[in-house]
């Protein structure tokens, strides 16, 4: 074929133009990849981080909750036991995880306190991704027999005549257990003096004890000493009432409007996790959620099911998060 010097040359694209054009074709890639990886999630065992030792509430939510979802998913699903750091090192390890929805974690309660008590190596609010808020865990306020309040509005009473002050026992500082308390006194407008234990076993025995008078207990703790009248119930710390308790009266229909102390479990995975990722696993935990001997396991371990969106679940650690650090300012609590 003879050459023609005269023939048009093509002329380069606009460089603007080009630039649109690569910037189109890497959307539909990375689109097109995300579409991959969801279709074939899950395509290996998939890891929940426990920031706690074995056993207690958070491990055994994870574990019932993984024991369904493996099935469901076609993969096994495993439950890390990462301890230490008040539960913020088995966060951190998620957090650094990479974000395809094989590592995911279920915090403990203090999850929304930590921020405001702990230098984080993470952003809370930022660096997970809901998936689904799994339970909540109302607690109950209980008193030592020996107190002369049989409600609310008379421990309130007695919290703010006693000649010494109402002593109320605490799980550990920044616990919801501790937190409770000081939102009863924020609320009330009484001093209870808090007490520290190192966890909510040695704090329940010195109330059996009567060396301190008031606790908020964790209902399946609380519930057999309640039954044999060694400590007396004055009211749950949810909205509604318990199943467990249906005779005991809630804080807020007790005088105090507004009372709600709700620990809970949430499932994360790190942040930038896909969407349709986030998506399959919301809708096949929902689904165990949904389960009738799922839902009576945990109501046994006091666990009332959760649900909703995982919208939902980031609007509802906002709040718990806003709502903690206020009682930590205003009780002026800061670790030792």
């Amino acid at each position: 074929m003879n050459h023609n010097p005269r023939a048009p040359r093509a002329l380069p694209m606009p460089r603007s133009r080009r630039a649109i054009l690569q910037c189109a074709l890497a959307s539909v890639c990375t689109a097109g990849g995300a579409a991959w990886a969801a279709d074939s999630y899950p395509s290996r065992p998939i890891k929940i981080v426990v920031p706690v030792a074995a056993g207690g509430g958070t491990d055994f939510t994870a574990r019932l909750l993984a024991d369904r979802l493996g099935p469901a998913l076609g993969q096994a699903v495993v439950v890390e036991n990462r301890p230490g750091g008040a539960g913020n090192l088995g966060v951190q390890q998620v957090v650094d995880a990479a974000p395809d929805g094989y590592t995911l974690v279920m915090p403990i309660t203090s999850f929304p306190i930590n921020p405001s008590l702990y230098k984080l190596g993470f952003d809370t609010a930022r660096d997970l991704a809901p998936v689904l808020l799994v339970g909540t865990l109302p607690l109950v306020l209980v008193v030592h027999p020996k107190v002369p309040a049989t409600n609310v509005k008379e421990l309130v009473q007695l919290a703010t005549t006693a000649s010494s002050p109402v002593t109320f026992a605490n799980s550990g500082t920044g616990t919801t257990a501790h937190l409770a308390g000081e939102l009863f006194n924020h609320m009330a407008g009484t001093r209870m003096l808090s007490v520290p234990y190192k966890g909510g076993g040695p704090a329940l025995s010195d109330l059996l004890g009567g060396h301190v008078q008031v606790y908020f207990s964790t209902i399946p703790a609380a519930l057999p000493h309640i039954e044999s009248g060694k400590v007396r119930a004055l009211a749950v710390t949810s909205t509604s009432r318990v199943p467990e308790l249906p005779q005991v009266a809630t804080i807020d229909e007790s005088g105090l409007a507004g009372f709600e102390v709700t620990a809970w479990f949430g499932l994360f995975a790190p942040a930038r996790t896909p969407a349709a990722i986030i998506e399959r696993l919301h809708g096949e935990s929902s689904r165990v959620l949904a389960a009738p001997d799922v839902r009576q396991r945990l109501a046994h371990h006091g666990v009332m099911p959760g649900g909703g969106t995982p919208d939902g679940l980031r609007d509802y650690l906002a709040a718990d998060m806003a709502k903690w650090r206020r009682i930590i300012q205003v009780a002026g609590i800061r670790l030792d």
